[in-house]
């Protein structure tokens, strides 16, 4: 009787131990349960807190948007008008290198084909021009002018008039511009080419004989008295204006052949 009192005893106590343990187990369970559970609602919370804050700039964004229409369609027009302005740019150095690689190597072109180039050789200068800068073009062609499409012009003869005008003009200066004038009437044709220079240009055009001596010579040999070529400085204004009669030059020409 005596060892089954020792036996029950000794079974409810295993039975003791073991509750306890299964709870202290549990206990353990539920609380690294609770926690990880705390942590996953601490890093929803904070999900959500970031998603509520991006919402909240895109509804800012959009109402932005919304009160400065004008804003976002300057854009579109900056992006369209740099976009026009690169495609205007190659297909006019695509005319210019056409005209170089082709047409220079003959002895003579029309007026009208080295038009052409001056003004694709004008666009591709003023790309580095700030839109606000003074620069001004003009030109007055007839285009039924006899001798519009003759063999008369010698190519690239308006290169050195543009090419000097941008090279040696100071565009940091606020009165500064540059002025191209083109005409062609009655067989004349009149290229007069204005820049403002900075006071280096100045300088080192008086020290270069105010020139292109090569620019002279090229058009003495070719057009003999049926030209003239006139420089003049003032107040730091250069001018050069090329005058040729390519109706009587025409003349010649045919006379002598």
């Amino acid at each position: 009787m005596e060892g089954n009192y020792y036996m029950i005893h000794d079974y409810l106590i295993f039975i003791g131990v073991f509750a306890i343990f299964l709870f202290l187990t549990t206990s353990i369970y539920l609380f690294s349960q609770n926690h990880k559970l705390k942590q996953r609602n601490t890093k929803l919370s904070e999900t959500n807190k970031l998603i509520e804050q991006r919402m909240n700039e895109v509804r800012l964004e959009h109402i932005g948007t919304k009160l400065n229409p004008h804003l976002f369609k300057n854009i579109l027009n900056s992006v369209q008008s740099h976009a026009y302005q690169t495609y205007m740019s190659l297909d006019k150095l695509a005319n210019v290198l056409d005209y170089i690689l082709y047409e220079s190597n003959n002895k003579f072109v029309s007026p009208k084909e080295e038009l052409n180039f001056a003004l694709s050789l004008i666009e591709i200068n003023k790309i580095k021009i700030n839109p606000l800068f003074d620069f001004r073009i003009k030109s007055r062609i007839n285009k039924t002018d006899s001798v519009y499409e003759e063999k008369v012009f010698a190519p690239l003869i308006s290169v050195d008039l543009i090419e000097n005008a941008f090279k040696h003009t100071d565009f940091l200066a606020q009165d500064s511009f540059i002025s191209i004038y083109m005409e062609l009437e009655n067989g004349i044709f009149t290229m007069k080419v204005s820049n403002k220079a900075s006071l280096k240009n100045i300088l080192e055009k008086e020290k270069s004989g105010f020139g292109s001596q090569s620019f002279d010579q090229r058009l003495k040999m070719i057009y003999s008295t049926y030209y003239q070529l006139e420089r003049s400085s003032r107040n730091g204004v250069f001018t050069a204006e090329l005058k040729i009669n390519l109706g009587e030059f025409y003349d010649k020409m045919r006379y002598s052949g």
